[in-house]
Parts: structure tokens; C-alpha cells; sequence
């Protein structure tokens, strides 16, 4: 597959401030990429340079294998779309779209053809006469889009483009966003700090931090194997859970620093006495059936969504437990949960990174 855009070894500095450490990412042609992170992690950074809104300090980039070190925004041909929508507030929609057009020289006959043919794409052919300040927010970031989808880009950039919007129209615009993306076969870069907006978009996640990758693959490798506690920590929701540990003599028993000592079977041979942390899904734990071995603590809280329960255990470092039920356990009981040790996770204690032992 062809590489739409292209970096290699860039890096970013403000003053003696390294923004950007030595990126190098691949992003093939018609893909869907989302930069994901805490804030001040350079995922904007990035964004803007491949835009040419700031200047890469050192190192390659290339758009559609054509070296781009120091050519301006508008000999790029990307197109971005903003958190803010960015619209004139003096024109109408079809005046928003069109003006790039306009600029450019294209006669008025096309530009209202190209207007026509987006607007029916995005569902704004009935609003093409009115001004921004008619529009709803959605139907906003419909025009942004569309603005950017008019100029027919090299690539797509979206700068956290749902961040203003309620959360029932943002899961609506990020399933209108990814279809639109389907629909053209465009590359799309789009820098998001929600994970689960990164998860559900996009085929391939970056997750950066302090200006480095951090790891990138598709949404569920991420998920299923994260490559130390940090991404481990950030990729999922609710997020992992951790607890200090150490092996047991004979390295087949994990020694869990919980309410009090406690035992987990070892997913894995590790060698007497090491110092590890347990990292487990809240959803991969759930009550413990007669018997059977578990975790035991006791209940801080329960929250009920209709369709789930979340359950928080009193204990430091906090514990959530994730129950696709409604369930009957209520706060101050002390219940035993059962894990299932083929999801443990196991991270270097002093590192983070993960440890795939035998």
C-alpha cells in the first residue's frame, strides 16, 4: 500500500523545548490515523506541522512522496478542519464552501456545481442559503467538513473537530466523519485526547507522550497487548487496573498488595521474588462462583448504568470492576472476584515496559 504521508526521524523544538522527539510514522493512502494522548503530548504539534502551521526542526517529511520540509500551507493541498469550525459568519453556507474555489478562479457555474454535489454528500443541501448563526452545531461541523471535502485534499487533518459538541451528537458526527472518510477514500489524520474516539474511528492509533510514539497499531492490538503501562493505562474505559506485586518463591504465585496479602496464580514462570505490577481489564474480572479462587474486597461503591454495573473496591490503588449486568452487590459488602489469569498483563515494576515471559 502507498504512503499518503510519510515522516522520518522529525523532530520539534520551541527554544530549548523538544516538542517533537524523533517521530517516525507511515501513514498509507485511504487510511484512517488518529493521534491520541494527554495534553501537552505534541499530537497538535504534529498535526500542524504536517499542516505547515509550524516549521519541522529537523528531519523528513513527505505527502504523496513529495518532500515537504519548509513549502507552505497552501502549496500542500490538506485541508484541515477545526475544533472552532472556522466559518465566515458573513457568508452562507454555499459561500463558505465555495470561497477556496473562488480564490482559486474557478467560475461561478462550477463552484455552485461542486457546492451542489458536497452538499449532497453531507446532507446540507437544504441549508446551502443559510448563514453559520442558523445552524446548529453539528450542522456547523458538517459545513467545516464539507468546506475541506470541496477542495478534493491530499489528506484529511482534523484538530479534536467533536470537542465542542454534547455527547450524543458527538457518537453521531464520529459515525458521520468515519463514513464520509469510507465514502471518498481519503487519508484522514485526526488528533483526539478521547481514546474511545480514536478507538471506534480509526484503523490505526498513535498514542504519544512527551512528544514521543509511544506505540501505533490498529485499535485492538493496542487494546490486547499494550507495550508498557502507559499505553495500558490509557487505552480502554474505564481504564486498566494496576496493583503492585511480587512473585512468589517458586515464581507460579503473584503476592498482591491489596486490603491485605493476597495470591493470584502467576499467568507466566517468573523468577523468584521479582517485583512486578498486575495489570487487569475491569472487565476481565467477575464474581467468584463457590469456591472458587479470587480476589476479596470490600465494596466502596456500585453504579449502574441499566445495561452495566460498575463496582469500585476500597482499596489503594482503586479497583473498578466492570459487569456487563445489573447487579445485586451493594457498597460495604466484601465480595470475592474471580480473574481470569489468561488477561493478567505484567509490567516491569521500575520500567513500565511489559514482560512477555515464557
Amino acid at each position: 500500500m502507498t504512503n499518503q504521508i510519510e515522516l522520518s526521524g522529525v523532530n520539534k523544538y520551541y527554544g530549548a523545548y523538544h516538542a517533537l522527539k524523533n517521530i517516525d510514522l507511515a501513514i498509507p493512502k485511504g487510511s484512517f490515523v488518529a493521534l491520541v494522548g494527554p495534553s501537552g503530548c505534541g499530537k497538535s504539534t504534529l498535526l500542524r506541522s504536517l499542516a505547515g502551521l509550524e516549521t519541522i526542526s529537523s528531519g523528513d517529511l513527505l505527502i504523496a512522496g513529495e518532500r515537504m520540509n519548509g513549502v507552505p500551507p497552501r502549496r500542500r493541498d490538506l485541508a484541515m478542519v477545526f475544533q472552532s469550525y472556522a466559518l465566515y459568519p458573513h457568508m452562507t453556507v454555499e459561500e463558505n464552501l465555495t470561497y477556496s474555489l473562488k480564490i482559486k478562479g474557478v467560475k461561478k457555474a462550477e463552484r455552485k456545481k461542486a457546492a451542489d454535489d458536497v452538499a449532497a454528500v453531507t446532507g446540507l443541501k437544504d441549508l446551502l442559503s443559510r448563514y453559520p448563526r442558523e445552524l446548529s452545531g453539528g450542522q456547523r461541523q458538517r459545513v467545516a467538513m464539507s468546506r475541506a471535502i470541496i477542495r478534493n485534499p491530499k489528506a484529511f487533518l482534523f484538530d479534536e473537530p467533536l470537542s465542542n459538541l454534547d455527547a450524543a451528537l458527538r457518537v453521531h458526527m464520529r459515525k458521520e466523519i468515519r463514513t464520509l472518510h469510507d465514502r471518498l477514500g481519503a487519508t484522514s489524520v485526526y488528533v483526539t485526547h478521547d481514546q474511545v474516539e480514536a478507538m471506534t474511528m480509526a484503523d490505526h492509533v498513535v498514542v504519544m507522550r512527551q512528544g514521543i510514539v509511544e506505540q501505533h497499531g490498529a485499535p485492538l492490538d493496542l487494546y490486547d497487548r499494550p507495550i508498557n503501562r502507559f499505553v495500558a493505562g490509557f487505552i480502554g474505559s474505564p481504564a486498566m487496573n494496576f496493583i503492585d506485586a511480587q512473585s512468589s518463591a517458586d515464581g507460579r504465585f503473584l503476592l498482591l498488595d491489596l486490603q491485605s496479602p493476597q495470591v493470584l496464580p502467576a499467568p507466566a514462570s517468573l523468577p523468584p521474588d521479582q517485583r512486578v505490577v498486575v495489570g487487569i481489564r475491569p472487565e476481565h474480572l467477575r464474581p467468584a462462583a463457590g469456591g472458587e479462587e479470587g480476589l476479596e474486597f470490600d465494596v466502596a461503591a456500585v453504579e449502574s448504568t441499566g445495561s452495566a454495573s460498575y463496582v469500585t473496591a476500597a482499596t489503594s490503588p482503586e479497583i473498578v470492576v466492570v459487569l456487563n449486568e445489573r447487579s445485586a452487590i451493594r457498597r460495604g459488602e466484601r465480595v470475592r472476584f474471580a480473574v481470569d489469569t489468561r488477561q493478567i498483563h505484567l509490567f516491569d515494576a521500575t520500567t513500565g515496559q511489559r514482560l512477555d515471559v515464557p
